[in-house]
């Protein structure tokens, strides 16, 4: 079994299925012999954080904010903070806030993975900063006291129908996660929305002592940026969404899982060539692209029916694991094909597979109860059992590669508290200082739900689209045009006249 420290995204959101099931080492707050003398910056106190593997620079801090803003005298919690220092003070010029995917991604941890890279490219041209969202890492958190099973990831945050259709163990479980979050998440666990995390975002913005933020969000992190650039219009400097989903207030949540489905259906295509192309030798699938689809759903189906011991113990390969392997494969860069293909051969073969990561994954309580709360709290769910029902069953008619997941019933259902605050609308009120980037088959925030930022957004925005595959496109996918589009906006304010279209590169 495997353990998860920081979830990603239940859009699979930030950066993606590949950095969701890659867990880090969280970076905290931590005072070493070699450590620098700490070095306040407005009401924060700076302290070296520095692990291996990380940026050596990387400093952390403790951000005090309100548990209800509207109550700034009450009850205060902790935000873990991080920054990253531009060694060039001549060329600095502002700071760029990184907002991870999820719900549930850490910021923190997301500026020691990606942020000597993002520093390499923009030249140090500004001072990167992030924080753990509330309930994440290393800020104040909260649990349901879930079981592990309920805390497994292809039930928490992928909840498959049974083979014959079935949703009724999903409405069990969700109705016993919405319960046990009432019971034991508390007034933290409740506070946790993106409403909440752009409140805190502008209260790190106003500690920073800076007029305004520049930022990169991704995923789930760059519908949090767009809220963000919508309630505070005039403190944005130059701002990048990568990977949009869509921003239409009775969609949100729900809206993004259904999306999956298409998301999946765009990018499937490309594992079809990558496992047909006769260089692939052993793990070469089948003889013709068109002859991957029809192969996958006869095997995932025979894994419904009969599902196949692995080389653990604990995990058996039923075919909605399968289809939950082929989720976390298109989501990455091709290079993660190689262990889908490996996994039908082996099946194929009639030999026992190694069980993919994503089948063993375990939300630690805090991390499953941020990515819950979240979205239940952003935006009221269906409560009627039977619209889930009709959903899953024309999804799995129409969709068979994720055969109802998309549309299945999650805790939200039946999630006790309702939304404190309304879901923000995107509007193309504002500055226009935001440059969107895409892929253009993305299966966990698909093109089309871009589109629908992209026209919320209106001349506020222009648009990188990236003939590419799989979930994130700046600096992931290494397509030089996109690459080259959003460095420039960020580091010279030139931002595209019309929309862009970046070619596929190999």
């Amino acid at each position: 079994m495997t353990t998860y420290s920081t979830p990603g995204i239940l859009l699979a959101l930030s950066a993606g299925f590949a950095g969701l099931l890659a867990p880090v080492a969280e970076v905290a707050p931590t005072t070493r012999a070699a450590a620098s003398s700490t070095v306040r910056t407005g009401d924060l106190a700076w302290q070296s954080c520095a692990r291996p593997g990380g940026p050596q620079q990387q400093e952390c801090a403790r951000l005090t904010v309100p548990l209800d803003h509207r109550d700034p005298d009450g009850r205060q919690i902790s935000l873990a903070v991080s920054r990253l220092v531009s060694d060039r003070p001549e060329s600095r010029r502002g700071t760029l806030v990184v907002i991870p995917g999820g719900p549930g991604g850490s910021g923190v941890q997301r500026l020691a993975q990606r942020g000597a890279a993002l520093q390499r490219e923009l030249k140090d041209a500004y001072d990167l900063v992030a924080l753990d969202p509330r309930g994440v890492g290393g800020s104040t958190g909260a649990g349901c006291g879930l079981t592990e099973d309920d805390r497994r990831f292809h039930h928490l945050a992928r909840a498959w129908p049974g083979p014959d259709g079935s949703i009724d163990a999903n409405v069990a479980r969700a109705r016993r996660v919405a319960d046990a979050c009432a019971r034991a998440g508390g007034p933290v666990l409740r506070s946790m929305s993106t409403a909440n995390e752009v409140r805190d975002i502008e209260s790190f913005r106003k500690a920073l002592g800076v007029p305004k933020l520049s930022a990169w969000g991704t995923s789930y992190g760059a519908y949090v940026a767009a809220v963000y650039a919508q309630r505070h219009p005039h403190r944005i400097d130059r701002w990048v969404l990568d990977s949009n989903g869509d921003p239409d207030p009775r969609r949100v949540g729900r809206g993004w899982l259904a999306n999956l489905g298409r998301g999946v259906e765009d990018r499937f295509p490309d594992f079809a060539a990558w496992a047909a192309h006769p260089d692939r030798g052993a793990l070469r699938v089948a003889e013709r692209p068109e002859q991957v689809r029809p192969t996958f759903l006869a095997l995932a189906g025979a894994l419904d029916a009969a599902p196949r011991d692995t080389a653990s113990r604990d995990v058996r390969l039923t075919g909605n694991l399968l289809r939950l392997h082929l989720q976390s494969a298109l989501s990455g860069p091709e290079a993660g094909f190689a262990g889908l293909a490996r996994v039908i051969r082996a099946v194929q073969e009639d030999r026992v597979p190694e069980p993919p990561a994503e089948l063993t994954a375990v939300w630690g309580q805090e991390e499953a109860a941020a990515m819950i709360a979240t979205v239940c709290n952003d935006v009221e769910f269906p409560g009627r059992v039977e619209d889930y029902r009709r959903a899953v069953a024309a999804d799995r008619a129409a969709r068979p590669l994720t055969a109802g997941q998309p549309e299945n019933i999650v805790a939200c259902a039946f999630w006790r508290e309702r939304p404190v605050d309304a879901p923000t609308r995107i509007t193309d009120r504002g500055p226009s200082r935001v440059l969107m980037v895409q892929n253009l088959r993305d299966p966990a925030t698909p093109y089309d739900g871009a589109l629908r930022m992209r026209r919320a957004l209106g001349e506020r925005a222009r648009m990188v689209s990236v003939d590419a595959g799989g979930h994130g496109a700046y600096l992931t996918t290494g397509n030089s045009c996109a690459d080259r589009t959003v460095t420039a906006f960020l580091t010279t304010g030139v931002r595209p006249s019309t929309d862009v279209h970046c070619p596929r590169e190999p």
